[in-house]
């Protein structure tokens, strides 16, 4: 992450209403890869991945202005059916790790 990195947290909540189908999944997954290959992204999701009992997820990356952040978030296949509906806030880091 370079220094001045704008932040954005991207929470993830189901709406209730039918299930992602696994391409869907797959397709959203590398998506998400293959931004993290461009910029500073970490992702996971909630719920219990023994019983793929998934109840949504939350990604935090790096973008330049919400706008972009808006539509990185939009892109995702994920929201494409409806299943999920997200939240975006812009995160100041406080605190970050020292090196040992």
């Amino acid at each position: 992450m370079k220094e001045g990195s704008m932040l954005f947290v991207r929470t993830d909540y189901r709406t209730g209403e039918g299930e992602v189908s696994e391409q869907v999944a797959m397709d959203s997954a590398a998506y998400l890869k293959k931004l993290s290959e461009e910029r500073y992204l970490t992702a996971g999701v909630f719920g219990d991945m023994a019983t793929e009992e998934i109840d949504g997820a939350m990604i935090i990356f790096e973008a330049e202005n919400l706008a972009e952040a808006k539509a990185i978030s939009e892109a995702d296949p994920v929201f494409q059916d409806g299943v999920y509906r997200y939240e975006l806030k812009q995160w100041y880091v406080m605190v970050t790790p020292t090196e040992k």
